[in-house]
């Protein structure tokens, strides 16, 4: 699909919710509804010398601008492809003497497509970047002395000629950045690295359980000629069928949490209560919260508030753990986590979910695979519980266990998990997407395993233990 091109959707008014969007023509799972480019975008604070600043790809031995000597670039294609966006930035750069936080760089890069574009940069474009929600009147104290501070930086960093801009307007610019900024994600995405504007995709509104997942595809600048070269850009893609005037919609946050949870955080990060059938009907949450049955008896009240608080503490010890690096330890203290869990919360309590995913993580990690493939495939199946099934989350994790199954010697499974998460990605990412085309490899590679698993499975043994003595 072209990117820009609209003619799947259209500008409604969704009652209550204000504007929105809505399919114009039938879509099935998989198809691409919209792809847009940034307006603008930024790379994260932490990660500036990690991520190239066009591209947004993580990877080693970037190359840094000579003159600003803050961003950084695969290579001198990407520079260039990028110089639009960061000439203003990097004369300003060089003129304070450092760079300010993402949210301020992002602010003056939106401020300098607005002077040079205006709001609208393309016919495709259905709001200007001024029109958007900015909620700054719903902020709180906090929130607006955050604000404060962020508008005297942007002052002393921002320059065009002898344009001025009042503060209410500035203020207005971050609060526009702060309802709708949309997290970007590294080429595996495993990683978020950055924050970017995309005016239509805005106009999408929330639920709980959606018809649409948005991902970032990072394009391509690696063709000789550039006249072939792709922008980096979002594709709104169909997790199932979606009829003809039907809402599109995404979800905001993370399905996995209890929906008073999820209200709250929609309250507080984008100020809304939602009203979608998940959380009205508080669906799943039975399930998040479930305790273990066993021989047609649970364990009581008492026992439950127990091991929920001390999850939360085990889970407090892990993550101080798993910042100090010490790996082992993470280990221990999840085995011991789990041991208490164990007959008291079900495998689809989002407390036990948490420590599965961080067990087979990290014991996977250590490359004691066929450990964590077990606690991979539990997680996978707590997943499948709860999530719809062409979630992006439910896909990745997925992969993680069929990736942690093969490397564990279970080849079988290992080519059924891989098979899984390849369908599921198909439809969330597309075949063109990095992950995707990593799973299409490994595909490849574990039913070439299996067939040989299955037509001797000494030799293959044999085969794969000399493989792993190379390895080591």
């Amino acid at each position: 699909m072209t990117v820009g091109n609209m003619d799947s959707a259209e500008l409604f008014d969704a009652g209550k919710k204000g504007r929105g969007l809505r399919a114009r023509e039938h879509l099935n799972a998989g198809d691409v509804v919209f792809s847009e480019s940034s307006f603008s975008a930024v790379v994260f604070d932490s990660l500036v010398t990690k991520v190239c600043h066009s591209c947004f790809r993580q990877q080693a031995d970037l190359h840094r601008c000579a003159q600003c000597k803050f961003a950084h670039y695969c290579d001198r294609t990407c520079q260039t492809a990028c110089w639009s966006e960061h000439k203003h930035e990097c004369g300003a750069i060089r003129k304070t003497g450092k760079a300010p936080s993402e949210s301020v760089r992002l602010a003056a890069r939106v401020l300098w497509r607005v002077h040079k574009d205006t709001g609208i940069v393309s016919d495709s474009q259905l709001i200007s970047v001024d029109q958007l929600k900015d909620h700054v009147t719903d902020l709180p104290e906090e929130g607006l002395k955050q604000l404060q501070t962020d508008v005297l930086t942007f002052f002393a960093y921002w320059s065009h000629g002898r344009k001025q801009h009042s503060v209410e307007y500035i203020s207005k610019l971050f609060g526009i950045i702060k309802c709708n900024g949309f997290t970007l994600s590294d080429q595996r995405g495993l990683q978020a690295v950055g924050v970017g504007l995309f005016p239509n995709l805005c106009l999408v509104n929330h639920d709980c359980w959606p018809n649409c997942t948005v991902i970032l595809n990072h394009g391509n600048q690696s063709a000789l000629s550039s006249a072939l070269h792709s922008q980096r850009r979002i594709e709104l893609r169909a997790v199932g069928k979606i009829s003809e005037g039907e809402e599109l919609t995404v979800s905001y946050v993370d399905f996995l949490n209890l929906s008073a949870d999820r209200q709250k955080n929609l309250r507080e990060s984008f100020h809304f209560e939602c009203t979608c059938q998940h959380c009205s009907e508080k669906i799943s949450d039975d399930l998040m919260t479930a305790t273990a049955e066993k021989e047609g008896s649970k364990p009581s009240a008492d026992k439950v508030k127990e091991i929920i608080a001390l999850s939360k503490e085990y889970l407090e010890k892990i993550d101080i753990a798993r910042i100090d690096r010490d790996y082992h330890k993470v280990v221990t203290l999840c085995c011991d986590c789990l041991e208490k869990q164990e007959n008291v919360l079900a495998d689809t309590n989002l407390l036990k979910l948490r420590v599965f995913s961080i067990t087979s993580e990290v014991l996977s990690f250590l490359h004691n695979f066929s450990e964590a493939s077990d606690y991979a495939r539990r997680m996978v199946e707590g997943y499948t519980k709860l999530c719809h099934p062409n979630n992006a989350l439910l896909g990745m994790a997925t992969m993680r266990a069929g990736v942690t199954h093969w490397h564990g010697g279970q080849i079988e499974a290992g080519h059924k998990f891989i098979c899984k998460a390849y369908g599921i990605l198909m439809v969330t990412h597309g075949p063109n997407h990095t992950i995707t085309k990593d799973l299409e490899s490994m595909r490849t590679q574990t039913e070439l395993e299996l067939k040989m698993f299955k037509d001797d499975e000494k030799k293959y043994q044999s085969m794969r233990d000399a493989a792993l003595q190379i390895t080591v």
